[in-house]
């Protein structure tokens, strides 16, 4: 049977904001919106859910995670990291990347997507970044978020930094799961590489053929500090996005994420290609690479998504990060309004990641919907909602969660885990991480 959700604040695309409106769901997908009364009238033979007291909104999307991200958190890297070339090259791939197994990735995938559906998140993109762990890594990943529900695009970054055969061992690693998955209701893949100064020439352009080849599109890390940048221009003297452009690898199936260092001469080209990217602010921080120009991204009409990197997962605070620092960069309070970072986080990632009926509530869409519950200190109201929802609501506030139609998250609850049993395997597993990375 249907269902329909009465809602008290319903939004909608472009801003549009709608009271005393509501959904109807029919199996996996959205059959009709409108005002309460029509929708109770219409389809009383419904199971009707009464959520007058909450904001109706599309489900939120992570367009750039890792989830074995979640076992680094606290770890403590080497006293002398002094640069972002030292961050990757004495700690995060000797000693987190290249130790990552599949019992790891089965744990951690449940963990961050539970942790993403209870701030909110219907629908990730995830990087795995595990070169010991092919083949099979994928797979094995998939079995778990299976079991939870999510929908998820996954991808293996494949890079020659361990050697060449490995580096076509994730490409294969890509390739075989698109294809087996191809059909999955809620999981589908990606081809990934990592960066200009892991991939070789050849090598980039061998995983864009392959890509084009199954269509399964392409991601990659770009400029995420000024390393990749100095390294492209001393081997190749060319930017990346120059470097990329050469090669024949970009287009609109290309989605790149982090772009902090990006010159302006960099986002006239992929405007032209039609290029995606994905905004990580809080992350970008944390590693120390900047702050990525999205005001001048946004303006040049470039499609930008919001994501976590798999450093802090309630998505509320990672709309606050792209809310706030490039208000305090640019000494402008004007610049990044809370109804564009909303956008960021819905329609621009499902455009980012080619999944069109997701990000937005519309007739013929996914019902990935969640409902928030506004009880804060001010009134919420059709002027505010965007702020009051990115400034003061948080995974406690999300109170129900549903991904093509069945319910995970019930009045602020997950449904059927045990979340004390999968945060102790967590631990296990950090503590076998960090022991072995002593």
């Amino acid at each position: 049977m249907g269902k329909v959700l009465l809602g008290k604040y319903l939004l909608l695309e472009n801003n549009r904001v709608e009271e005393n409106w509501g959904v109807a769901i029919n199996g996996h997908f959205i059959e009709a919106i409108g005002e309460n009364d029509f929708l109770k009238s219409k389809y009383a033979y419904y199971d009707i859910l009464d959520f007058r007291n909450k904001i109706i909104s599309p489900g939120f999307i992570n367009a750039h995670m890792h989830s074995y991200g979640v076992l680094s958190h606290g770890i403590t890297p080497p006293g002398d990291i002094e640069s972002f070339e030292s961050f990757l090259n004495d700690f995060w791939w000797p000693l987190v990347e290249d130790r990552i197994d599949h019992k790891m990735i089965n744990i951690t995938s449940r963990a961050a997507a539970l942790e993403l559906l209870n701030s909110g998140v219907t629908t990730f993109c995830d990087v795995l970044e595990a070169p010991n762990s092919i083949p099979g890594a994928l797979k094995t990943q998939a079995e778990a978020l299976e079991k939870i529900g999510i929908r998820a695009v996954l991808s293996f970054e494949a890079c020659e930094r361990v050697s060449k055969e490995n580096g076509m061992e994730g490409l294969k690693e890509n390739k075989n799961f698109y294809l087996a998955y191809k059909e999955h209701p809620l999981i589908s893949g990606m081809m990934c590489i990592h960066t200009t100064f892991t991939c070789s020439k050849d090598f980039i352009q061998e995983a864009a053929a392959m890509a084009r080849q199954i269509g399964s599109g392409i991601q990659m890390h770009l400029s995420e500090s000024v390393y990749e940048p100095e390294v492209c221009k001393k081997r190749y003297d060319k930017s990346p996005v120059e470097l990329y452009r050469e090669l024949g690898y970009l287009g609109s199936d290309v989605l790149a994420s982090q772009g902090v260092k990006l010159e302006e001469k960099e986002l006239d080209i992929l405007k032209r290609y039609d290029v995606n990217l994905v905004h990580v602010p809080l992350s970008n921080c944390e590693v120390g690479g900047g702050i990525s120009p999205v005001p001048a991204i946004l303006k040049k009409g470039i499609n930008i998504g919001l994501g976590t990197d798999g450093y802090i997962n309630n998505f509320f605070e990672v709309m606050r990060g792209a809310f706030l620092i490039h208000k305090a960069n640019h000494e402008n309070p004007e610049i990044m309004p809370a109804e564009t970072v909303f956008k960021m986080a819905t329609s621009n990632g499902s455009r980012a990641l080619k999944i069109p009926q997701t990000g937005r509530l519309s007739e013929g869409c996914f019902a990935d919907i969640i409902t928030i519950d506004p009880d804060l200190q001010t009134p919420v109201n059709e002027n505010n909602i965007f702020n009051q929802l990115i400034l003061y609501c948080n995974p406690d506030n999300v109170r129900e969660v549903f991904v093509g139609g069945k319910l995970i998250k019930k009045g602020g609850r997950l449904l059927g885990v045990d979340w004390n049993e999968i945060k102790e395997n967590v631990k296990l597993e950090a503590c076998r991480l960090w022991k072995a990375s002593k």
